[in-house]
């Protein structure tokens, strides 16, 4: 039998197995020393961040609905772009203080914060809202949170065409990144902390009771974004932590606006939720889940329990198990933020 093999996802799995990620969490290790050599491994990972710029910020529009006040908000995070965001301001009267607020942040997909904001002007919008329970955003409003539902880069408003020679706008966008030494999931980071920085602009924001939420790619930026800006005091992953070599390196289930460069070398996606670590942290699981497997689910959330009970913040941790799909659950959610917003 020949001993040549020509298959690179066989090679891809080979190399996966020879690499045990230096940084990862495992009980030898003093958290606190662990928390400080992996989240500064993490923020090596990211890069430098774009320069600071004013923000700018307009309001075009400011309407009342059923539930709450909408309002469309465009601000800069850097000279050469913007950021369009959708704010839902729950009625009723303002605690002192400012609201409490949570960045709501989308999915991979095409609307963008669309839905997530619970805009449901087409069929396609209303079937994603139906098949994900994704107007996160408008419920979150609704139950009494300000929420702010921006756009990530190449997504909804900022996304450059359908599609380049039928290719994955996001890889495309990785690559050209590559070249210039910039990574899509570390410029959205940016925007995420830029979003912060708006909230705490408003006069009806609490600046000391904000929170952060995903599903799918949205909880890859929620846990990233959590993990590297204090001022998010609470977190919700919805649908996101699990092994890399599974959604990753055996599925490929990724793109090219989730990853950071030798990332799997030094971390797993369970290490970035243990940074959030003794910040409240919800992890939501759905056992129908067809695009992260809730076996793999499930692994991450005992990985990141091992963290947080090493923490010393056991209970600081929750989770959200439901017999849907790849979908917000919102059994618990409301809940959770309004114990520690």
């Amino acid at each position: 039998m020949s001993r040549h093999q020509f298959s690179m996802e066989y090679y891809w799995r080979m190399q996966a197995e020879k690499i045990s990620p230096a940084l990862s969490w495992n009980e030898e290790w003093d958290f606190a020393e662990w928390k400080k050599a992996s989240g500064a491994k993490l923020r090596e990972l990211i890069g430098d961040f774009p320069k600071r710029v004013p923000l700018m910020s307009d309001v075009e529009y400011s309407v009342e609905e059923e539930d709450f006040i909408r309002q469309r908000v465009v601000f800069d995070s850097e000279e050469e772009m913007s950021v369009p965001c959708q704010v839902l301001i729950p009625k009723g009267e303002q605690p002192q203080g400012g609201f409490p607020a949570i960045l709501c942040c989308h999915g991979h997909g095409k609307f963008g914060k669309d839905p997530v904001a619970g805009l449901a002007g087409t069929p396609e919008c209303r079937a994603d809202i139906a098949e994900m329970n994704y107007d996160y955003g408008a419920q979150m409003a609704k139950a009494g949170f300000l929420t702010i539902c921006p756009d990530l880069r190449g997504f909804g408003e900022r996304r450059d065409g359908d599609d380049w020679l039928g290719r994955d706008t996001c890889n495309v966008n990785l690559l050209k990144g590559e070249i210039l030494g910039k990574y899509p999931l570390a410029l959205n980071i940016w925007d995420m902390k830029c979003c912060i920085d708006y909230l705490c602009t408003r006069k009806d924001v609490n600046p000391q009771r904000i929170g952060m939420m995903g599903l799918s790619m949205g909880g890859t930026m929620t846990a990233f974004t959590t993990a590297v800006e204090p001022r998010i005091k609470a977190a919700d992953i919805i649908a996101y932590i699990n092994p890399l070599d599974r959604f990753g390196i055996a599925r490929g289930n990724f793109c090219g606006s989730q990853i950071l460069p030798g990332l799997r070398c030094h971390l797993d996606t369970s290490d970035i939720a243990g940074l959030i670590a003794p910040r409240p942290l919800l992890l939501e699981m759905g056992t129908g889940d067809r695009c992260f497997f809730f076996q793999d689910l499930w692994k991450g959330y005992e990985s990141v329990k091992n963290i947080y009970e090493n923490a010393g913040a056991g209970d600081q941790l929750w989770k959200d198990i439901h017999s849907g799909g790849h979908a917000f659950s919102g059994k618990k959610a409301a809940a959770f933020f309004r114990q520690y917003l």
